[in-house]
């Protein structure tokens, strides 16, 4: 009754899923250059969220329904391994970057490590190593900043 009066809203879940619905819809018709567009947050009609990076995160790394494949084969041409490789290591060094995600790259390395393991013995590359860099990066910042937040709730 009361959150009639004030104007609250009922179920801000179901808002937060269909905003999640909304921007997934958006990342599914992208490719690999307008998501790092997007990425790197140089569409001004469509700004940068958490729920953006876990969409394009989904896409690269869950199989499709239809098709029953992932986003990136072994047979595709290493220009496109090279551009979502590097897309999510953009992803993994974003302000946006939260646990979820992180859980979704750590994924992404393990569904994809055979043609990572093939693209880097190949191509002379690294890509290995900058994954499992990228994540331990990725927790250490999410350590500091729990231990930051357990020290001002001390302080607090």
């Amino acid at each position: 009754m009361f959150g009639k009066i004030l104007g609250k809203k009922k179920d801000d879940k179901n808002e937060s899923s269909k905003e999640l619905l909304e921007v997934s819809k958006k990342i599914e018709s992208m490719n690999l250059t307008e998501m790092r567009t997007y990425v790197n947050n140089k569409i001004s009609s469509f700004e940068i969220s958490t729920l953006g990076l876990l969409a394009v995160m989904n896409k690269l790394t869950v199989a499709d329904s239809t098709t029953k494949k992932f986003y990136i084969l072994e047979d595709d041409m290493d220009s496109k391994k090279k551009k979502a490789f590097d897309l999510v290591l953009m992803i993994a060094q974003n302000k946006k970057l939260d646990l979820n995600v992180l859980n979704i790259i750590q994924e992404f390395s393990h569904v994809y490590e055979n043609i990572i393991t093939q693209f880097d013995t190949d191509n002379k590359e690294i890509y290995t190593s900058r994954f499992k860099d990228m994540v331990n990066q990725a927790i250490a910042a999410f350590s500091a900043l729990a231990s930051e937040q357990n020290k001002m709730k001390i302080l607090g």
